[in-house]
């Protein structure tokens, strides 16, 4: 008995395993929070290419007095580019004119989309209050961007992504596109 009680006592006083126990229970909530960390950095970063893509599309579009169809779609391959080194398959975009009519109502004047469909010419949107008055335009351009985590761990579900952006024209009074 007297062996049992020193086995017990030297085992209870032994301080050698106390870092390889803290490094166990501690190890699991460590590398929970870097995929955790990893996986929102990933999104974070997604989400800043898909809104400086969107910025460029208005950007671009707003930087003409008349653009044409295949304008609009090499504008859209710019933004693909920008989404690099990411997936631009669930990127979807759209670009429109919008002018405000004598009767304050802002009315789509034509529209081009690349994974979103065109918006229907005279089809009315809601523009911010005091962007524009009454006979002015906006270029509105819109996107959209579908993330899927490529771990999964703390974002399994799919995570819309949507920008939408106005910009004025800066040449002329209005954007037009010639074949839109």
């Amino acid at each position: 008995m007297t062996a049992l009680k020193t086995f017990i006592a030297r085992f209870l006083h032994d301080q050698r395993g106390v870092s390889a126990v803290e490094f166990a229970l501690i190890a699991p909530v460590m590398i929970t929070l870097y995929f955790a960390s990893s996986e929102f950095c990933q999104a974070f970063m997604v989400q800043r290419r898909m809104d400086h893509a969107t910025s460029q599309i208005a950007d671009i579009t707003s930087q003409d007095d008349v653009v044409t169809r295949d304008e609009l779609d090499d504008t859209f391959a710019v933004a693909y580019l920008i989404m690099s080194p990411f997936p631009t398959a669930p990127l979807k975009m759209r670009v429109s004119g919008v002018t405000r009519d004598s009767n304050g109502v802002a009315k789509i004047d034509w529209s081009r989309g690349s994974g979103l469909t065109a918006r229907s010419t005279g089809s009315v949107v809601t523009v911010p209050v005091g962007m524009i008055a009454n006979g002015e335009s906006v270029v509105l351009s819109e996107s959209a961007y579908d993330y899927l985590s490529p771990l999964g761990y703390v974002l399994p579900n799919l995570v819309r992504f949507r920008r939408t952006l106005y910009l004025r024209p800066r040449l002329e009074d209005k954007v037009i596109c010639s074949n839109c």
